[in-house]
């Protein structure tokens, strides 16, 4: 699917509404060039019904309010686009906090947070790699509910052994007495390397090879 930036998509808008004020304009043309005409050659004795002429008018006068108020909401449309797009662009290079179960390794270690909707019996862990093989597991996790709780991996694998720095997933699993699963939210953190757009919506890409919306940041350092 083809993206479209703001600045695009009111271009996009611009054209459309364009186009409809010059066939509205065509369309007057030829109303008037009627009009004239018809008062020119009618009987004097009879005049026409000016009727259907005042009721035509009346209709393209309502067709020119309409395509005046969006033009108008286009131009709003355009201004906040642009104006969160800058915002946007100012969190390029900065490290947020988003909903996403993308970490990233870095210098050894990596941190990410979970929030558990009600108290779990137990929760654990997985460091998943990119063919989805669990390198690491880490049990006995806080099992608190309605709080984000921070868990901060030392890069280590099942054997103890470092693994290269790269991008990784975390698997979290919360289960309540009745080994029932608790439902939960997973959160890392990662670095605003670029700025997208999607159908005309800004999307931030992290180093972790997560793409969020801005309005799903939680913090920024």
């Amino acid at each position: 699917m083809e993206t479209l930036s703001p600045l695009n998509t009111a271009t996009a808008a611009t054209a459309k509404t364009g186009g409809a004020r010059e066939k509205l304009s065509a369309d007057y043309d030829s109303f008037l060039t009627l009009l004239v005409a018809q008062v020119s050659n009618q009987d004097p004795l009879e005049p026409m019904d000016s009727t259907a002429f005042v009721s035509q008018l009346a209709q393209l006068t309502q067709v020119e309010q309409s395509i005046t108020s969006n033009e108008t909401l286009d131009k709003i449309s355009s201004q906040l686009s642009t104006s969160g797009a800058r915002s946007d662009v100012m969190l390029l290079g900065r490290d947020v906090l988003v909903p996403s179960d993308q970490v990233a390794l870095r210098d050894g270690s990596a941190r990410f947070s979970y929030a558990l909707d009600g108290a779990a019996s137990k929760v654990s862990a997985r460091i998943l790699g990119e063919d989805g093989v669990e390198l690491r597991r880490i049990d006995n996790l806080p099992i608190g509910g309605e709080t984000r709780h921070e868990v901060v991996w030392d890069g280590r694998d099942s054997e103890g052994l470092p693994v290269p720095s790269g991008n990784f997933r975390v698997e979290i699993t919360a289960l309540d007495a009745e080994d029932e699963p608790v439902f939960h939210s997973t959160y890392a953190s990662g670095v605003v390397e670029r700025v997208a757009f999607r159908d005309g919506w800004p999307m931030l890409g992290l180093d972790t090879g997560a793409e969020v919306s801005p309005d799903s940041v939680i913090s920024v350092r």
